[in-house]
């Protein structure tokens, strides 16, 4: 039983502005995304519909190209979707690392080229979530709208994506830390009695030890902020969340609760339905059981599997009455 509805929730919560859509791979999450946002936009919100998935669904779900840039959603007033174009904010990080590192190299004198520095940096597999993780928080300290929706990667993927704030937070308060160390050295080794009255790079680390703090803030307050969970009603979806709620609580993300979609309405079942049906029914009839024990007091909503796909606003509007009842 469905103790506090996706409307209870979101009606307890009035302040909620930053809404996460996650889960495994191919249970909707887009889907769900799309109907949050178009049931935050009915309420009169100002609402940014994001996906920040590097494969990209939302023009698709939407039968409209919001590709690379905050797009008006036809027949939808207040609602504004974007895929954020993975490929230009790689490109765009890249360009900033290469200008941060000449002038670091240049203010301190040192004559190697840039290039082998950039390549270093930019070649790390967590390049292009840092990225993303960078363009996420822009988009939310731009503060545009009165309502944010995340359709994030694939589970793992929001995991690091989410917990760049704290991961960018150690490593700035380590690299301030040498920094301190290396000017102390400096002017300890140094014959001139002068102080360096400017340090560009200590600057610069303390803007983005500050830019991580403030993400950070957002992130984990519980009035602004909630994650949801969507699965199917199977043993690999259910899985992958149980195990991840735990990691979103330690790292101070509200978890806002659990979406089961996809579920097959047993009424329809009759004598003469295939026993390929009936067989599905029966496996996820077991497997809610394992939803409500494991995840008891957190289920939000749980929707149907419908006899089309989820394509076009007709049919979000269509998923936004199930989901807010």
């Amino acid at each position: 039983m469905i103790e506090q509805s996706m409307s209870q929730y979101l009606t307890a919560n009035p302040r909620l502005k930053y809404v996460f859509l996650g889960g495994k791979g191919g249970v909707g999450k887009t889907v769900l995304a799309g109907t949050v946002a178009l049931w935050m936009a009915g309420q009169g919100k100002k609402t940014l519909l994001a996906s920040t998935n590097p494969v990209h669904s939302l023009s698709s779900m939407l039968d409209q190209n919001v590709f690379g840039k905050p797009t008006p959603v036809t027949g939808v007033p207040n609602l504004t979707a974007c895929e954020i174009d993975t490929k230009e904010t790689i490109e765009k990080s890249k360009k900033e690392i290469r200008e941060k590192i000449e002038w670091f190299l240049k203010f301190a004198e040192i004559k190697t080229k840039a290039d082998e520095f950039v390549e270093s940096a930019t070649m790390n597999p967590a390049f292009e979530e840092s990225a993303m993780f960078e363009n996420m928080i822009d988009l939310m300290f731009e503060d545009k709208y009165e309502a944010y929706i995340f359709d994030t990667a694939p589970t793992a993927n929001a995991r690091r994506l989410l917990g760049m704030s704290s991961v960018y937070s150690m490593w700035v308060n380590k690299m301030v830390q040498s920094r301190e160390e290396a000017v102390s050295l400096k002017e300890l080794l140094s014959f001139s009695k002068k102080k360096q009255k400017q340090d560009p790079l200590m600057d610069y680390l303390l803007k983005m030890r500050e830019r991580m703090a403030h993400a950070k803030v957002l992130l984990t307050d519980d009035e602004l902020t909630s994650f949801f969970f969507v699965t199917l009603p199977e043993a690999l979806p259910i899985a992958v969340i149980t195990r991840f709620i735990g990691w979103f609580h330690e790292f101070g993300i509200p978890v806002g609760g659990v979406i089961v979609n996809m579920l097959i309405d047993r009424a329809s079942v009759g004598p003469n339905t295939p026993d390929f049906v009936k067989n599905r029914v029966a496996m996820q009839a077991a497997h809610m059981e394992t939803v409500w024990r494991e995840f008891d007091g957190m289920v939000r909503a749980i929707l149907p599997l419908y006899e089309t796909e989820v394509r076009g606003t007709a049919m979000l509007k269509r998923m936004a009455d199930h989901l807010f009842v």
